[in-house]
């Protein structure tokens, strides 16, 4: 019998939740994504210093302010990064925005584009690209102009039910509920007992979201993302698309288990109404829902946390 690996990518597409080149050839997903946690730990290894000092050399080159040279070369290196992991994969790349502009649609809109342009100096067209930013209102307002520009987007940080079904109704490409920090959030916050993978509230999150997708026939795609164990991703086989740490593909590749299909588009029915069809029904939706709220309010300090160390590596590269 083959893996479990194997057999999930019969059903699902792999995604890699890694920027480390060496475990991208060795589980050879279709896409691979990154973010600003990511890009610190590559930024670490001995593969990616070249990368870094040219990064940083373009960067002053650009000439500006300090803040702006840091950006740049935030903006480079992720390119950059991204530019070696598609010489891989045969699919696409995410690309996070900088998440201190998490609460600005311009700003978003504007480094978006700025990210494109140098994909595109690069020789990567924006078809091979995903822009990635976190699932706020203005978060979503400027993936729905992106998307009219053909610069594709994936709404990351997503919790809660009003955040993907806003996501859907702005035409976003992609989104990444996210399952095991919902579960360490009921861990922490509430009597949760979990048996099994189909008990875990991460999962019946994403479940939720991807059969109210496919029964109201939205094409935004539905990548379930921040996996905690192999049973969570398991719980999941035939979601549209899961993005998987090296850690838990090395778990599946060497499980030669059966792995049966869990979700399918066909006959599948949802009650559920949209509950953030403007702007007042989402902020209403997810203030109603703590999880989704402190989640999302948490990822974003982390990702900026770990944005402000990848700019400190940075500045000490220059010195």
């Amino acid at each position: 019998m083959s893996s479990k690996l194997d057999q999930l990518k019969s059903m699902t597409l792999v995604v890699a939740d890694t920027g480390d080149i060496e475990a991208i050839k060795r589980f050879a997903p279709e896409d691979a994504t990154t973010n600003p946690s990511l890009l610190l730990k590559a930024a670490s290894l001995p593969h990616y210093q070249p990368l870094v000092q040219a990064a940083r050399a373009w960067a002053t080159a650009q000439g500006g302010s300090n803040r702006e040279q840091l950006a740049n070369c935030s903006d480079r290196l992720a390119v950059d990064i991204g530019a070696e992991i598609t010489r891989i994969v045969p699919g696409r790349i995410s690309t996070e925005v900088d998440a201190r502009l998490s609460f600005d649609r311009q700003g978003t809109v504007d480094r978006a584009r700025r990210l494109i342009d140098l994909y595109e100096a690069s020789g990567i067209s924006r078809e091979r690209v995903l822009i990635k930013t976190a699932a706020t209102w203005e978060g979503i307002r400027a993936a729905e102009e992106l998307e009219r520009e053909q610069i594709n987007c994936n709404l990351t940080l997503l919790f809660g039910f009003g955040q993907a079904a806003a996501c859907a109704d702005a035409g976003v490409t992609l989104i990444s509920p996210f399952v095991g920090r919902i579960l360490d959030w009921h861990k922490a916050n509430r009597d949760v007992v979990v048996n099994s993978p189909e008990e875990d509230p991460g999962v019946q999150s994403v479940t939720r979201i991807y059969n109210y997708y496919k029964a109201n026939g939205y094409d935004t795609i539905v990548m379930g993302a921040s996996f905690r164990n192999a049973g969570e991703v398991e719980a999941l086989a035939g979601c549209d698309r899961l993005t998987i740490s090296p850690q838990l593909l090395e778990a599946l590749a060497t499980d030669q288990g059966d792995l049966p299909r869990r979700l399918s588009a066909a006959g599948v029915v949802s009650e559920d109404q949209n509950p953030a069809a403007c702007e007042v029904g989402f902020r209403w939706s997810l203030n109603e829902d703590a999880m989704a709220t402190e989640k999302l309010a948490e990822g974003i300090r982390n990702f900026v946390a770990d944005q402000r160390k990848l700019e400190q590596l940075l500045t000490q590269v220059a010195a």
